[in-house]
């Protein structure tokens, strides 16, 4: 790998690391631990496939969340969107090591957290895969000739990679041992919704075929549902 993609593994393990074992007070946590090597074989493994032979994605991933074409609304929604991420894992340990809000959650709940975080991370992975245009904000991609993905997961959902992030944050604290964490997971999932609508309007707006692409994949999130 080169030093970008090492340097994404790193941010990604390192962050982790920091939001959760910093909260604790203690390195003596196996779940973290375990939760922080499915990072590292996730991330490490994104890098070295999905992101293969597509540097242009790659780039715009790597550039920061504010960005000087991104609509103001965007910003203002993706920036309270990321503080809210952070609290989600931040609220984690403090709840399962010193708060106590609620019981935490039993063996299979937990294992089952861990193969949503799993599940979430590969449909996101799927979805950049497959969508060379997946930008962390929402812009027109002009210069690259931007143009409406309908295949792969964006068949049957218009944003697979937000349902992807939905399982990560249910996952990752029913996991982690927290269900607490995992309700107040629902508020970043609903500013994640609010941003869906905000890029939906935008795209309608900017993207040629994209109000045609809304009329033959009619779920934004979660199919059947929404």
């Amino acid at each position: 790998m080169d030093a970008r993609r090492i340097a994404g593994v790193v941010f990604n393990v390192v962050i982790f690391g920091v939001l959760l074992f910093g909260p604790a007070g203690t390195l003596n946590w196996w779940r973290a631990w375990v939760f922080l090597g499915v990072v590292l074989i996730a991330t490490v493994t994104m890098m070295t496939t999905v992101f293969r032979g597509n540097e242009e994605l790659l780039k715009e991933r790597f550039k920061p969340p504010i960005q000087k074409d991104q609509p103001l609304a965007d910003k203002i929604v993706l920036m309270v969107f990321v503080a809210l991420f952070f609290a989600l894992i931040v609220m984690i340990p403090l709840d399962v090591f010193r708060w106590h809000w609620l019981a935490g959650p039993g063996t299979v709940v937990s294992w089952l957290g861990l193969a949503l975080f799993a599940g979430g991370w590969w449909l996101i992975a799927i979805s950049l895969k497959t969508n060379p245009f997946a930008a962390p904000v929402v812009k027109l991609q002009a210069e690259r000739r931007q143009t409406v993905i309908a295949s792969g997961p964006y068949r049957l959902i218009r944003h697979p990679m937000y349902s992807g992030g939905v399982l990560l944050m249910i996952g990752i604290p029913l996991w982690l041992g927290s269900y607490a964490a995992a309700l107040f997971a629902a508020v970043p999932i609903l500013v994640l919704a609010l941003r869906i609508i905000f890029e939906e309007r935008f795209l309608q707006r900017e993207l040629k075929g994209y109000t045609e692409y809304e009329a033959k994949v009619r779920y934004r999130l979660v199919p059947f549902l929404w």
